[in-house]
């Protein structure tokens, strides 16, 4: 029992370590959503020829064209953004550079409550997988007890079944506040087409982790218990039935030894009751003896 519960252990150890690296890599991460935005192309310049317009006219003029995000492709530029829970970053036409907003500026007012609460229970979700680590770890360093280790086990499968469904929320409000802000988001920033980047990607596989290391953990503790109960329940039952032995023993040679002692009593009081005892010959009257055989003879 010891060995495979060290080794149920180390499985859940393993699953929440890559549940937590992936979450923490996620959170730091800008690239839950990529995708392309449509800007229109800037004026050409000395510096820029290329992807650029030439509007022929002066800056002054009251009659320069201004483009709108309905006209044509062939006016517009596409340009690379990645967004994750704290800033949003696209590219910089201007040069090769890019340039960072913060995703909560962006963010609707009417979402700004959900993306907090979403920022928080991704950081109790971090928090939740670290107290669940520890616990596994000191559980490695207690499998020697098993009444100590049962008690760490069962702590961080609590620990880590909670993280695990802080994570799922958070990941699924800030999916439901990115897909709002796509659509009432500044106008600026608005993608022209969007997909989930790898950010996102290794959040729910960080969620599949933590799951995966909450239900070995919680095998782990209810094998453990009945294993003990079974082993528990056939101690007991083996003391049971040598009690059971050493109680028929004893009455054996109790019963034994008063049978011989019975039959030692009788053998020694035996020949005393049939042992006829001797008739002194002075005693004896021949007359009497004659008279009483003829007595019988008549």
């Amino acid at each position: 029992m010891k060995t495979s519960r060290r080794c149920r252990t180390l499985l859940s150890v393993t699953l929440n370590f890559f549940a937590l690296f992936f979450s923490i890599t996620a959170f730091i991460t800008t690239y839950w959503c990529v995708g392309t935005q449509r800007v229109p192309k800037p004026k050409c310049s000395k510096l820029r020829t290329h992807q650029c317009i030439d509007y022929g006219v002066n800056e002054t003029d009251p009659n320069k064209v201004v483009y709108s995000w309905e006209t044509g492709d062939d006016r517009f530029l596409f340009r690379q953004f990645h967004t994750g829970i704290w800033f949003s970053c696209e590219e910089n036409i201007d040069d090769e550079s890019e340039r960072c907003r913060s995703f909560i500026d962006l963010a609707p007012p009417s979402e700004k409550g959900m993306l907090w609460l979403s920022l928080v229970s991704e950081m109790l979700y971090i928090v939740l997988l670290v107290v669940g680590f520890s616990l596994m770890c000191l559980e490695l360093g207690h499998s020697s007890n098993v009444i100590d280790g049962l008690k760490l086990n069962a702590f961080a499968a609590v620990f880590t079944v909670l993280s695990g469904l802080l994570g799922m929320v958070a990941h699924v409000m800030y999916t439901q506040v990115f897909q709002v802000t796509v659509s009432l988001g500044p106008p600026d920033w608005r993608p022209y087409n969007w997909d989930y980047g790898w950010s996102f990607c290794m959040a729910w596989a960080s969620f599949t982790c933590c799951m995966g290391a909450s239900v070995t953990t919680l095998n782990s503790y209810t094998k453990t218990v009945i294993e003990f109960r079974h082993k528990r329940k056939t101690f007991e039952q083996s003391i049971r039935e040598e009690h059971a032995q050493e109680a028929f023993g004893y009455f054996r040679e109790r019963s034994v030894h008063s049978i011989s002692k019975s039959v030692e009593v009788y053998s020694s009081q035996t020949p005393k009751s049939t042992r006829k005892a001797p008739i002194p010959a002075d005693s004896l009257d021949l007359s009497d003896i004659t008279g009483s055989l003829g007595e019988e003879q008549c």
